[in-house]
């Protein structure tokens, strides 16, 4: 079949004309009459709408585990197999030879983690940890795992390469500035103390170590570091104390050196102490709040435990010298931070250290006696410290103190009236500085007094013949009263009135069956002629406030 013979150019433009127009009405009637012949072909609807929030974070999490979890779980799957076989005895080899071959392997790792810096940051970082913890791994088969180790545990080059290798590991750390290698340098110096096992190199090298974390935490600004090096000295502590299991040895507690339990206090003066080296930041940060919660309760701790176990005989000045070095560092937070919780941690960690001691010191039931002490000494403590959380906390070891006793003395001793003392003079004390405990409520003192109401009666009925309770209460109110007169507190007043209506209770129950006539009579002749003096006393006084205008007695 013969070609069609072209058509001339005016037939094609005006078809050309004729099909544009009916793509026009096309468009039209579809709702597409804003493009043109010429635009670019339009994307399906579908095509054009955003991604879901869900389809995007599904997408970035993806991502995130097959790029950085996988790297660094591979990666550490790796050192894990590389310390694995460097832990195999290898019987048919030279014992230096599997050393070698890990020192060798630590090396291309670390080369391939600087060739891979630029492209790979992320990558040749596992690599440079997983370099250096083999290296480590390889260093100490040199004496461990082996059928016959290379060298002997107990030489002199077992801390010398020891060190070395961690001395290695903390200086990458601290050049490349990171916190995780810096805890797995840290990690690898305590196993390297418990692996030797001396005393003397545990506990200075544990020191050492302690120093090192709490200036790089602070240094740095890696509170992360300061926390895991704190768990990790004092795990390691508990090892070698308990007789270190680590090395086959067997569960006793450990007895020399004799000043062991005080390098405790070192380490926890030093994680204390390096917060207060910071030339700015909040008072109480979490951070810190932490570093303070966690040397309080686990260096304490295992100070008491390993003192009250193996150091019996110097328990006492050890604890006295923990109280003095806790009580400073409360002092320390305060002056330097204006720290309300550190402090408080501190400081309540330096009154237990010293309770521990005057619990082991004193016999009972004078130990009762300096405990009631402590606590007015420290009620006048908080007074300083402006801490009401020390308030609180005091007035509840109070009443355990008093609880205590009452419950453990089968004697009255008279002891229960120096609670009683104690009570009026903490909250004397209270009342006479509450502009700096900045107190807005009178709960505290209150809740002294209402103590002090209750252990006075108990303690003369305890002490004093059953025909003299009546007039000792009577007693007690009239001294009440003298202090309203004193230091014009209307709150003695009220306790001279709730010791007269007591007293009366007590010998309209008691008195018909206990008393012998006289005595009753006598009590309840006293007991109203007070009760009628009182009253008329308050009716003149009552008299002359309504004639001034003022009040009885302005509080004080």
């Amino acid at each position: 079949m013969s070609a069609e013979p072209p058509l001339p150019e005016p037939a094609v433009t005006d078809r050309l004309d004729r099909i544009e127009d009916r793509l026009s009405r096309i468009e039209a009637r579809l709702g597409l009459a804003g493009e043109t012949v010429g635009s670019p072909p339009r994307r399906p609807a579908a095509l054009d709408r955003e991604p879901a929030p869900s389809s995007v974070a599904a997408d970035a999490f993806e991502v995130e585990v097959g790029q950085n979890w996988f790297a660094g779980v591979g990666i550490l799957v790796l050192a894990l197999g590389g310390g694995f076989m460097l832990t195999l005895p290898w019987a048919s080899l030279p014992p230096a030879l599997p050393t070698l071959a890990g020192l060798a392997a630590a090396a291309g790792l670390y080369l391939l983690a600087r060739s891979w810096q630029r492209n790979f940051e992320l990558v040749a970082g596992y690599l440079r940890g997983a370099a250096l913890a083999l290296m480590y791994c390889a260093t100490l088969r040199l004496f461990l795992f082996g059928a016959r180790p290379a060298l002997d545990i107990a030489s002199p080059a077992a801390p010398v390469l020891l060190l070395m290798a961690v001395s290695v590991m903390a200086a990458v750390a601290v050049r490349r500035s990171s916190p995780w290698l810096t805890a797995l340098a840290l990690a690898c110096g305590c196993s390297s103390v418990i692996a030797v096992g001396s005393p003397w190199l545990v506990l200075v090298g544990l020191t050492a170590l302690s120093i090192f974390a709490a200036l790089i935490s602070v240094q740095r600004r890696w509170p992360g570091v300061a926390l895991a090096a704190i768990a990790l000295v004092l795990v390691t502590y508990a090892l070698w104390a308990i007789g270190n299991p680590a090395r086959g040895g067997a569960f006793r507690a450990a007895t020399a050196p004799a000043a062991a339990p005080e390098f405790l206090l070192l380490y926890a003066a030093a994680f204390a102490a390096a917060p207060l080296l910071r030339r700015n930041g909040e008072a109480d940060n979490p951070s810190t709040i932490a570093v303070a919660l966690a040397t309080c309760a686990l260096g304490y701790g295992l100070f008491l435990a390993h003192t009250a176990k193996a150091f019996r005989e110097t328990f006492a000045a050890a604890h006295v010298l923990g109280s003095a070095i806790f009580v400073g560092l409360a002092v320390a937070y305060w002056i330097r931070w204006r720290s309300r919780v550190s402090t408080f941690f501190y400081a309540m960690t330096g009154y237990a250290a010293l309770s521990m001691a005057i619990i082991k010191a004193s016999a009972s039931p004078e130990v009762f006696v300096w405990l009631s002490l402590q606590s007015l000494g420290v009620a006048t403590t908080a007074i300083w410290f402006r801490s009401r959380l020390i308030v609180v906390a005091n007035f509840l070891i109070y009443v355990a103190v008093v609880l205590a006793y009452m419950v453990l003395q089968s004697r009255e001793t008279g002891i229960s009236l120096g609670f009683g003392v104690v009570a009026l003079l903490s909250a004397r004390i209270l009342n006479w500085q509450k502009h700096r405990l900045e107190l807005q409520t009178e709960l505290m003192r209150n809740a002294y007094l209402v103590c002090a109401f209750i252990v006075f009666p108990y303690a003369l009925l305890h002490l004093v013949p059953t025909k003299l309770v009546g007039l000792a209460w009577i007693g007690i109110a009239l001294v009440y009263y003298t202090l309203n007169l004193i230091v014009r507190n209307p709150k003695y007043r009220w306790m001279g009135h709730g010791t007269l209506l007591l007293t009366a209770a007590y010998l309209l129950l008691a008195g018909g069956r206990k008393l012998d006539p006289a005595w009753r009579v006598a009590s309840f002749l006293l007991l109203g002629v007070t009760l009628l003096v009182v009253s008329l006393i308050f009716t003149r006084l009552q008299r002359r406030e309504r004639a001034a205008g003022q009040p009885l007695e302005p509080e004080s």
